[in-house]
């Protein structure tokens, strides 16, 4: 029994060794056992434990919106084009990755990026020429909303590809949203410059537009982008939304010189970050205040350039904004020839 029992051990010892060669596929090996499974659940995602086939795609270039936080924000028409497509295009595989997982979603991923964009773009289109169905998706929210996508969907409609949105979260919209602050009118002002002169014209190209503000920063310069933003634009109420649709979502409302302040006095904050500020305050000038207004700007811009200003700056139509300066140009002319 001891001897039967020793041999039995080791024909354990090596069944198992066997075993643990097995787990330890060869790179070849492992893209085959990807591809079979691929192969077995292609066109498939699981939604509350239960697989769900999603219907055919037509061919083309699909561009999908993707949580910015909350796994749990995809939308059920997103999944069925990540499902069904033959490839997708991401700025990192391992961030998508974690998203298709949680859905048991096997499409095979391929990188989409800055650095790399001229070379695979090429290949992508290609793709699009044999009549595969590609999704264009960013790490989170919407993509072509502050990333190289929009370089892609331009070759690809040139091409004469079919280009289909599919619309979904959005970190612009979700500030928006709880910000409080007016929204009938907005503009999307991206990341602001890293240096402060590049950042500080920024901001007084953005000063006068009479919409709501909504940038992107990053913590390490929180601090000094409020700073900058209310030496430029004033004591403007804003909200700094942080980490939003996250577990430790944050929004912070106050004017920008409070908020300058209080973020100066602090440890830098994590995660990602948008920054939402009111419109300028309107101030209607009467109509000698508005013809002065349209002779100082005519005197160092051209009509076309003092209209757009003297529009953007009262809110007036643009109409009659032209209307008046061509009055009042042609009145300078005729004082000139008197």
């Amino acid at each position: 029994m001891k001897i039967g029992s020793t041999s039995e051990g080791c024909l354990s010892l090596r069944h198992r060794g066997r075993m643990k060669q097995t787990d330890h596929a060869s790179p070849a090996r492992y893209r085959e056992q990807r591809a079979e499974r691929r192969s077995d659940t292609a066109g498939r995602f699981i939604l509350a434990g239960q697989p769900i086939q999603a219907p055919p795609l037509a061919p083309g270039l699909y561009v999908v919106a993707t949580p910015i936080g909350n796994l749990g924000d995809i939308t059920l028409r997103a999944l069925q084009v990540l499902a069904t497509a033959n490839l997708v295009a991401c700025e990192d595989t391992r961030v998508t990755r974690k998203l298709l997982d949680r859905y048991g979603i096997t499409s095979p991923l391929t990188p989409y990026h800055d650095h790399n964009a001229a070379a695979v773009r090429p290949k992508l289109l290609s793709r699009l020429q044999a009549g595969a169905t590609i999704a264009l998706v960013s790490d989170a929210g919407t993509p072509l909303v502050s990333d190289p996508g929009y370089k892609l969907v331009r070759a690809a409609r040139e091409a004469g590809h079919a280009v289909t949105a599919v619309p979904g979260p959005s970190a612009v919209l979700a500030a928006l949203a709880v910000a409080g602050v007016a929204t009938d009118r907005f503009l999307f002002a991206g990341f602001l410059p890293a240096k402060q002169a590049a950042r500080r014209a920024r901001i007084a190209e953005l000063a006068h537009i009479p919409a709501t503000l909504v940038a992107f920063e990053t913590g390490p310069r929180i601090a000094a982008a409020l700073a900058d933003l209310a030496a430029g634009l004033g004591n403007r109420e804003a909200a700094v939304c942080r980490e939003l649709t996250k577990i430790h979502e944050q929004v912070r409302r106050a004017g920008l010189e409070t908020l300058a302040r209080d973020y100066a006095a602090e440890l830098a904050p994590r995660g990602e970050i948008a920054i939402v500020i009111a419109p300028p305050a309107t101030h209607e000038p009467d109509a000698r205040g508005f013809d002065a207004m349209l002779r100082a700007t005519l005197d160092h811009a051209t009509l076309k350039d003092a209209v757009a200003e003297v529009a953007a700056v009262t809110g007036r139509p643009r109409r009659e904004v032209y209307r008046r300066a061509l009055a009042l140009t042609k009145s300078r002319n005729d004082g000139a020839a008197d």
